[in-house]
């Protein structure tokens, strides 16, 4: 396979998934408002953009953390390049140059994705109540991944896919359950009361968690909660899970023998996996989930850099994109 196909597809796919992910972090904050009025504040909008790590450019372009600049910024707006119509905008340029690799039926869902969003963007009510904007986000993300899984041929193409699409999703899962720390931290005197238990069902739910992690272990405990985000091996949007997946897809790439490893990419995710793999979750408590979660965020980017150097040419910067001018040229 030529690497600037398997560049545009694995980040096609990793487009999809930060896009979908995004809509799941606002989420959490949107549903805590509804469940617990007093999380309204400047103060914890400001966080949500901190633990996507958009603080800086947010700040060059908004003069308040208020409710609607900040789902602007994260869903919208077209000068942040991890928004859900920028990151749209980019898996749809990258399946544009790859129409030959890919179904029509994911070429035609991921239209139905962009210009559903593109919809919501022109709709001024959009920001006054985003639930149902970002629901179908979340459902437009999960039938783009349905829809490949079942029309495309399960080769070295799919693979790619599949890899950016779990690397993506370990990350994401990283940064909300840190949503706990960041915008969730409640006083001393707040955990292990309701209050506590609506914040941590919130988390739960905005990785689509909740169902699962109560068959598993019922009672609500965020000692549990952490192991289930983080190192469980079964759930599909676990941080284990995802590595586990996306190890062996590398390796069916590569044609290694699992186990062992032949290029960079594959040595940073196998020493990335065997250390969740013998991690108790005792010890991520006690060295502090935070600092945990952030030291694990720069080993996924790190080995995203190794993947690209191994696999991939240099990707090129998105041009310039005015989406309401794309979306009346095709219409």
């Amino acid at each position: 396979m030529l690497s600037r196909v398997a560049d545009s597809i694995y980040w096609m796919s990793s487009y999809i998934e930060r896009a979908e992910n995004v809509a799941r972090c606002v989420e959490v904050n949107v549903q805590l408002i509804l469940d617990l009025p007093m999380a309204s504040t400047e103060e914890q909008w400001q966080a949500l953009v901190t633990t996507m790590g958009d603080l800086a450019r947010f700040r060059r372009q908004a003069d308040t953390a208020s409710r609607v600049n900040v789902i602007r910024f994260l869903a919208f707006d077209t000068g942040n390049p991890n928004s859900i119509l920028s990151c749209l905008t980019a898996a749809r340029e990258n399946a544009r140059m790859i129409r030959e690799v890919i179904t029509s039926e994911m070429w035609e869902q991921l239209n139905t994705f962009y210009f559903m969003v593109c919809d919501a963007a022109r709709d001024a009510t959009t920001l006054d109540a985003p639930q149902d904007f970002l629901a179908q986000v979340r459902v437009c993300g999960q039938q783009f991944t349905g829809v490949t899984d079942a029309t495309m041929s399960h080769g070295e193409a799919w693979r790619f896919c599949c890899l950016g699409r779990m690397l993506e999703r370990a990350d994401k899962t990283t940064r909300i359950l840190d949503v706990k720390y960041f915008l969730l931290l409640p006083a001393v005197s707040d955990v292990g009361t309701p209050i506590d238990d609506i914040q941590w069902a919130a988390v739960l739910r905005s990785a689509s968690a909740l169902e699962m992690y109560r068959k598993r272990h019922g009672r609500v405990a965020p000692e549990r909660i952490v192991d289930f985000l983080l190192l469980d091996r079964e759930f599909p949007r676990a941080v284990h899970y995802c590595l586990i997946d996306a190890d062996e897809s590398l390796h069916a790439i590569s044609g290694t023998r699992s186990g062992t490893f032949s290029n960079a990419a594959e040595q940073r995710l196998g020493q990335l996996r065997s250390d969740l793999a013998f991690t108790a979750v005792r010890e991520v408590i006690a060295s502090g989930l935070h600092e945990y979660l952030d030291a694990l965020q720069v080993r996924l980017n790190r080995l995203n850099g190794a993947i690209r150097e191994t696999f991939f040419v240099a990707p090129a910067a998105p041009p310039p994109f005015d989406p309401m001018a794309s979306w009346s040229a095709e219409q």
